[in-house]
């Protein structure tokens, strides 16, 4: 997840302004029903006791340097061969010495073949619907051509979050009456390049001499953006909560919104998601408004934190109160076809989607993991009511417009159990006010608050393993869950780092994983934080000599090792620790050894890690460079990666390659 600058009424400080933590249901943590089950507080602790000598090792030494107390033994365990670049913040990026990092597209190059030159100090619209948007996210790798496994050629499917005005507009703080600097708001101009900047863009590339390029003029060369029209399918199409002025029937909407992960279908779709759509929306009186709990519940307020309901109706609460109901969904759209509409899948529930990764299951039907991204929010499943037929592409079109949508609740002997959100069952009916499962998914949130779902620690990527079958779910932080809140998967109070959890679906490894039963086993991969913070408690491989905070996205190489992306927003400073990725082992002596491979710039997160098949090429999304305290177009933390002056700091697709060609990590 990226944060924004909410910096109406206050000194330039950035906050997790999109994590508004709405979740008010009572559901009961585990601790106080019967305590953490005692294989999960043995766990725990064997875990926090391998650490303590890392701990002191850690407290020991120089701050921002790497200790390495157990080379021997990390190099003995863990299978990737690396050796770890500094754990810094610098202002260019690092990598692993003899890998290589080329620049692949930024922010503003070309996208369209008649896209005109990245022109800084003239910015409009036109231009951008045509340019390369702004804060990448996710990146999806597909072959070229369709149905290959080609690991030189293919499409790349990249996710545009949002804006960051201030690295983006001159002028876009000044000072007020108070002396204080604030925020002046966007013209119609620029909010007309700001709509234009999100979305996602399609390109294709190509490895020639070892070096990846963008192929100039691509048929498959694309922008979708906010004038982008996307047809909505499923349960909730045509309702009337989906109807507006301009689309009375509740079918069609143009754009989509806070894209952040995403994931890809076995028929080689591409699924993109909807986050953070709250802060877009204001004016009018949503408090006073018939669906005053439902704004609340997924934080829509008449404060936007963008100022396009001024220049824009569709986005004024009280011009368009339906129209925040045609967002927070997941859009699949066809790459290989640059002419498809993007579809809204509604079968797939409505919340701060951190994308929706898929797994084929042994019985043909293709199961979906999505995370609610916010503090005390779900984790979701959507199991297809038919099954992936290879042979014929056409076939699977509409298969994610049926199936079952459920959430997950973890319980204290060491499973979850997977509740579904069906209309007519358990409270899930007219007298809780849900008239239709289009009502269900419209207010996805609410409807897991009656079935007693289990609130997490923002839980965001969840991805399956393609080679062991199991699902691990990236849970970044929560700092407001307080000491009486915490559960077993849970187990920290004021949670500044998160941790990762694995779910282990029955039936055996591999393909033999049922990922549509009811119930599966769970267990912790890591604690994140720092060993020589006793408040911290983290947890790790007792070998591991860096420390990583705030899990946010993760990709798995063709040996099944889990690679993570972090992103620590506001308390990366703090911290002393970059943004970047990490990876260890998932299975054997390396389990939870993590190695730091790949450092971004200040300021800048890490997103969207997405291997080609071979396992030999790395693209990584670096977003918002520069975003800090204080940090703006005219005094940037940095101006990567052109650092040219005047030159703004641009959000970039990076490719890392190794030197001798082999595989990435080893």
């Amino acid at each position: 997840m990226a944060k924004s600058l909410d910096q109406r009424f206050g000194p330039i400080v950035v906050e997790d302004s999109d994590d508004i933590g709405s979740n008010d249901s009572t559901n009961t943590p585990f601790l106080e029903v019967s305590g953490m089950r005692t294989g999960r507080r043995d766990l725990l602790k064997g875990l926090l006791g391998t650490t303590t000598a890392l701990g002191a090792a850690f407290a020991a030494g120089a701050a921002g340097s790497v200790l390495r107390p157990s080379d021997a033994a990390a190099q003995g365990a863990s299978t990737l061969t690396f050796t770890q670049p500094r754990h810094v913040i610098l202002d260019s990026h690092q990598v692993a010495p003899g890998y290589d990092v080329d620049l692949l597209i930024r922010w503003g190059d070309k996208v369209m073949p008649d896209a005109p030159a990245f022109d800084p100090k003239n910015l409009t619209g036109a231009a951008q619907e045509k340019q390369f948007g702004y804060n990448c996210d996710y990146i999806g790798y597909l072959p070229l051509p369709h149905g290959s496994d080609s690991s030189e050629h293919g499409l790349l499917g990249i996710n545009h979050e949002y804006t960051a005005p201030e690295l983006m507009f001159a002028d876009w703080f000044q000072a007020g009456a108070d002396g204080k600097l604030k925020e002046r708001g966007t013209t119609a101009e620029e909010t007309k390049v700001e709509m234009a900047a999100h979305g996602h863009t399609v390109i294709e590339v190509r490895k020639e001499n070892g070096r990846w390029s963008v192929v100039d003029g691509s048929p498959y060369a694309r922008r979708i953006t906010m004038d982008t029209a996307c047809r909505i399918s499923g349960p909730a199409a045509g309702h009337p909560r989906m109807r507006t002025n301009a689309d009375p029937d509740g079918t069609t909407v143009h754009g989509v919104l806070n894209n952040c992960a995403g994931g890809k279908t076995p028929w080689g779709t591409v699924l993109i998601s909807e986050e953070n759509f709250n802060g877009y929306f204001g004016g009018g009186d949503p408090d006073s408004s018939p669906q005053a709990k439902h704004y609340k519940r997924y934080g829509i307020s008449a404060e936007s934190r963008y100022w396009w309901h001024e220049t824009a109706d569709r986005f004024d609460l009280g011009k368009e109160p339906n129209e925040s109901n045609r967002f927070g969904w997941m859009t699949e759209y066809d790459p290989y076809d640059a002419a498809s509409v993007p579809v809204k899948r509604t079968a797939l529930g409505r919340f701060k989607h951190e994308g929706a990764t898929s797994i084929l299951n042994k019985d043909g039907r293709v199961v979906l993991y999505s995370g609610d991204d916010e503090r005390f929010d779900y984790l979701y499943r959507f199991v297809t009511k038919g099954t992936y037929d290879p042979d014929d592409r056409a076939a699977n079109r509409d298969l994610l417009d049926e199936g079952t949508l459920s959430v997950a609740k973890f319980d204290d002997d060491g499973t979850v159990r997977w509740l579904p959100l069906v209309h007519g069952q358990g409270p899930l009916t007219p007298a809780n006010g849900f008239e239709s499962q289009a009502e269900v998914l419209i207010e996805t949130r609410r409807a897991a608050d009656l079935l007693g779902a289990t609130p997490m620690d923002r839980p965001e990527d969840v991805e399956p393993n393609p080679v062991n079958g199991r699902v691990y779910v990236m849970c970044t932080n929560n700092t407001r869950r307080k000491g009486s809140q915490v559960d077993a998967v849970n187990p920290r109070p004021e949670n500044r780092h998160g941790q990762i959890v694995e779910l282990i679906p029955p039936g055996g490894a591999g393909r033999e994983a049922d990922h549509a039963a009811e119930t599966f086993r769970w267990d912790h991969v890591l604690l994140a934080g720092n060993p020589a913070s006793e408040k911290d408690k983290a947890a790790y491989h007792p070998a591991t000599d860096v420390w990583l905070s705030s899990p946010d996205n993760c990709a798995f190489d063709p040996q099944g090792r889990l690679w993570i992306s972090t992103d620590q927003g506001e308390a990366q400073a703090k911290n002393g620790i970059p943004d970047g990725m990490y990876a260890c082992d998932l299975e054997g002596p390396g389990r939870a050894l993590v190695k730091f491979f790949f450092g971004c710039p200040a300021g800048a997160e890490m997103c969207g890690p997405e291997f080609t098949p071979d396992g030999k090429t790395l693209f990584l999304a670096v977003q918002h460079p520069a975003e800090g305290e204080n940090s703006t177009l005219a005094n940037p933390l940095t101006r990567w990666p052109d650092f040219q002056p005047g030159m703004p700091p641009r959000p970039s697709v990076v490719v890392v390659t190794k030197q001798d060609g082999g595989p990435v990590g080893s």
